[in-house]
């Protein structure tokens, strides 16, 4: 059950590092993009600040659960380093628990954020829902939320052999 877990999760990492880079990469063509119609064509394009917002939205929170899962999120361990093992344990497990209740919260208000706004439309985009917008809000929420269980349940997934982060 914990090796399947584990598969499980590592697909749902790689779909997330891949739908985040992505959206880096996309972000990285559209605001060149934009400078380029608004000083070199003297004819801004109304398309690219929006997209780049969206973009954003996208990589920010489906990016930060990839990031969370691979321990490359920001944390300050120090005075936690000062500790005894007990202590550095419930240290952990605090800090576990209270990002599954920040994720908790990301879906359940994501959710209802998406619900409110579905039925409005973007300015630029007419054809697009305010919602469908903001539906990185909870789906980071969902994915951040099932990388802490996976924490919980069967601890953090190995950092493979040869990887940037061994050298650490």
């Amino acid at each position: 059950m914990a090796e399947a877990l584990r598969r499980t999760m590592d697909g749902l990492y790689l779909l997330c590092a891949w739908a985040a880079g992505l959206a880096f990469v996309l972000i990285s063509a559209v605001i060149p993009w934009a400078v380029f119609t608004r000083y070199v064509l003297n004819s801004a394009a109304s398309w690219p600040e929006p997209t780049a917002v969206l973009l954003t939205i996208l990589l920010t929170f489906i990016g930060a659960a990839a990031c969370y899962r691979r321990g490359q999120h920001m944390n300050i361990s120090f005075f936690v380093g000062l500790l005894p093992d007990t202590g550095q344990r419930a240290c952990a497990l605090a800090g576990e628990l209270l990002v599954g209740a920040m994720a908790t919260f990301m879906a359940i208000y994501g959710t209802g954020l998406v619900e409110t706004t579905w039925h409005n439309t973007i300015g630029d985009f007419p054809f697009l829902s305010v919602g469908v917008t903001y539906l990185p809000i909870p789906i980071g929420g969902v994915f951040l939320l099932l990388f802490v269980i996976e924490r919980l349940l069967i601890g953090p997934p190995v950092v493979p052999v040869g990887s940037a982060e061994e050298t650490r």
